[in-house]
């Protein structure tokens, strides 16, 4: 993997990448302390990729932005419902007149997130992490807070242009086609131009860390490790080697197919370790300490949570281990003897 550019843009001042292609950086108040959002060049003004998390100082940093651009808004594009990705959509619609594009399973999961319905929010994660064994006082800290969504976004856009597998979005005369990915989150949009050799890959191909892939309680069965692995397969196969990779956090990187198999080696050793430690009957909760050996504090036990559940899945899923309905309620996992082949 090689990296283009060794440091990041100073807050509101883009960074050109490639022809027609600007990187903006945003600070975000997690452990994981920024979100980097793309400005394109569309004719005479500008296609946002990315809106960034809602609060003053973001909205601080668009304003100076905004102002120094020359010509209009032309497009906003967002890759998936996540607050920091979603977040600020409805402000720069308003700010800016500029239309939304982005894909109906994300319009409408950040929807059924935000309003807590239909299987999302805070009410039926508290109890799908309860039947996969999660102590009381994270599961209280989580009922007292509610919906970190809804906290988060103040407000959901209401109308948008769908983005569709295989679209072609015009930006500046030039095709960025719409790649999808699962996992991460329902349908994700990330946009790959052939003419420029640059892929805009969201949080789907991220050059350091893995993206959290967690199971939905509206699908608690879900084999949302084998979705992910297998977009990343896609991706890779879609795109040159030598594509210029613009992630949603970290640094621009070209060597996809090495990333993509470093990501795959590094679930595959987590599965090996869950099937291990799963030789007695294991709760979600119960194997925290193989995935995560480090304290969790109480957002990142979220995030711990769906994420251990998604690779036990994965596994019963393969018929490596075996789901165990206990008389205390809790779900466990044991492992299976002559288990088939896993990714």
């Amino acid at each position: 993997m090689y990296y283009p550019h060794a440091h990041p843009p100073a807050a509101a001042v883009p960074l050109a990448v490639a022809p027609g292609v600007f990187w903006l950086r945003m600070s975000l108040p997690f452990q994981l302390d920024h979100i980097n959002l793309w400005l394109l060049r569309d004719g005479d003004g500008w296609a946002i990729i990315d809106t960034g998390f809602p609060n003053d100082e973001a909205r601080g940093i668009w304003e100076r932005v905004l102002a120094d651009l020359e010509g209009p808004v032309t497009k906003l594009v967002v890759t998936h419902f996540h607050p920091d990705h979603l977040g600020l959509a409805t402000w720069l619609m308003e700010r800016t007149g500029a239309p939304l594009y982005m894909t109906t399973g994300e319009f409408l999961t950040a929807h059924a997130v935000w309003n807590e319905i239909g299987g999302h929010g805070a009410r039926f994660m508290v109890e799908q992490f309860r039947q996969h064994g999660l102590q009381q006082d994270y599961l209280s800290k989580y009922e007292k807070r509610g919906s970190g969504y809804r906290q988060a976004v103040p407000a959901l856009p209401e109308h948008y242009h769908r983005l569709m597998a295989g679209d072609e979005l015009q930006i500046d005369g030039r095709g960025w086609r719409i790649l999808i990915g699962h996992g991460h989150s329902p349908e994700h949009a990330a946009l790959y131009c052939q003419e420029l050799g640059v892929l805009i890959s969201g949080d789907m191909l991220l050059p350091k860390i893995s993206t959290n892939i967690s199971v939905f309680a509206a699908t608690p069965d879900a084999d949302v490790l084998g979705w992910y692995l297998d977009s990343l397969s896609e991706m890779a196969d879609a795109i040159p080697g030598q594509t210029l990779i613009l992630p949603s956090h970290g640094l621009p990187f070209t060597g996809v197919q090495a990333r993509v198999e470093g990501l795959r080696a590094h679930h595959a050793d987590r599965l090996r370790a869950l099937e291990e430690v799963c030789e007695a009957p294991q709760s979600a909760a119960g194997v925290l300490g193989t995935l995560f050996p480090r304290a969790l504090d109480t957002h990142q036990m979220m995030f711990a949570m769906g994420e251990a559940i998604a690779h036990l899945n994965h596994l019963e899923k393969a018929g490596r281990l075996s789901r165990i309905f206990g008389a205390d309620g809790v779900i466990r996992f044991m492992r299976t003897i002559n288990p088939t082949a896993v990714h």
